[in-house]
């Protein structure tokens, strides 16, 4: 009795290897190589063993920093308009969340905002600190939207956008700016950094222009190739550790 009492004790708890990989670390395969490579303690203990059963009061540790054993979910939703970007809204509007609903047993929240008109990119998680990172405005995540507009930018124009344009909250930097159709001159992409509110908007209202259309396209690299409006999708490990990367 006692015997098999033992044997079952050895068997409670998550394997080290799967811990990692529910904390977004690497796919279980490589967070098991990660481990015999002994980059990871558990209570201050290097453990080479991918199996190793790790307890709720446990401390794990990869490189020197504490992971979390609680499971992280990130998901990357193609945004459709009329959906505001919040948890809720009390007047009834549809939010975003009523398209992931299934995505996630945590509550997950979106990572910045996206406008009810703009379409696009939009990451979702319950990883407060990861979001808290890529939604600091000293952060240096790029964003690339397509923009239509009601009539044709001119070539002085785009130069003014290039060098920056003054709003009212200071002056509107972007990395980039070019024609996105060559036989259409009212389609441009911009790429730019900046996380003030509506600021792609703001620019080219106050040239005079109507966006008629706004789409994100990429956001920290991640973009919604082969995902179509309104669906979802989980990040791979990849995608994840490389998020965890940018600073």
């Amino acid at each position: 009795m006692k015997k098999d009492d033992g044997a079952k004790a050895k068997l409670t708890g998550t394997q080290l290897n799967k811990i990692l990989s529910n904390a977004g670390i690497a796919s279980r395969r490589k967070c098991a190589d990660l481990i015999k490579e002994g980059r990871v303690k558990v209570n201050g203990r290097v453990i080479l063993e991918p199996g190793h059963r790790v307890k709720e009061s446990d401390t794990v540790t990869f490189n020197g920093k504490k992971v979390e054993s609680k499971k992280k979910y990130y998901v990357l939703l193609n945004k459709p308009k009329d959906y505001i970007t919040t948890t809720s809204d009390d007047r009834g509007r549809k939010t975003v969340m009523e398209l992931v609903e299934r995505a996630s047993p945590e509550r997950l929240y979106p990572v910045g905002r996206l406008d009810r008109n703009t379409t696009g990119v939009l990451l979702l998680t319950n990883d407060g600190e990861l979001a808290q990172k890529l939604s600091h405005p000293s952060g240096k995540v790029k964003k690339v939207y397509e923009v239509s507009l009601n009539k044709g930018l001119t070539p002085e124009d785009m130069e003014k956008v290039a060098k920056g344009v003054e709003l009212d909250d200071g002056i509107a930097q972007v990395d980039a700016i070019a024609y996105a159709d060559a036989k259409d001159n009212r389609v441009v992409g911009i790429e730019l950094h900046s996380g003030k509110n509506r600021i792609v908007r703001r620019i080219f209202e106050h040239l005079g222009y109507d966006v008629v259309k706004l789409d994100r396209v990429l956001y920290a690299g991640l973009t919604k190739k082969n995902l179509q409006r309104g669906h979802w999708r989980h990040l791979s490990p990849r995608e994840v550790n490389w998020l965890t990367r940018i600073r």
